[in-house]
């Protein structure tokens, strides 16, 4: 029998992500509530998969407040909810004097449904120089039912 070995195929890579920021180190997190079970943590840090909840009903915000002004590239939320049909709005702003003033990056409605569509991605490519606060408010339902905001995934560039 004739045989020879053969080099294998090169598959083509994906390339990966940017190197996102390492939010627990360079950062502190302030909140208007937290779930103990979901904690903050888990929707910052890479290879969590719990994401982060609310302790409490209706309206929450979450400022990543920085330690030393960033420059970002690129921020990745995701929200995922495949229990209730809801229409959810979130607000992501960004401060460079600390807090004083915001400017808007995007506000977004989203209709969540357990038979459609469950999850919401936004990965935004920005050009955003000397960020001292970035802030997300989460309007879990903009009808006003009782519903717990959730964050599954928030990646910062």
């Amino acid at each position: 029998m004739r045989k020879r070995i053969i080099n294998p195929v090169q598959q083509k890579t994906v390339p990966p992500d940017p190197e996102w920021l390492d939010i627990e180190e360079l950062a502190e997190v302030e909140l208007t509530s937290e779930d103990p079970a979901h904690p903050i943590e888990s929707a910052l840090l890479p290879n969590q998969t719990l994401g982060w909840r609310a302790a409490e009903y209706g309206k929450q915000t979450i400022r990543i407040v920085f330690d030393h002004p960033q420059d970002l590239r690129r921020i990745r939320l995701r929200f995922v909810d495949s229990l209730a049909e809801r229409t959810q709005e979130h607000v992501l702003r960004w401060s460079r004097d600390g807090g004083s003033s915001f400017d808007e990056i995007v506000r977004q409605q989203w209709n969540f449904s357990p038979q459609g569509a469950t999850s919401e991605i936004e990965d935004l490519h920005v050009e955003l120089s000397t960020v001292t606060v970035l802030e997300l408010s989460i309007i879990p339902d903009i009808s006003g039912k009782d519903v717990f905001a959730s964050l599954a995934e928030l990646r910062l560039a």
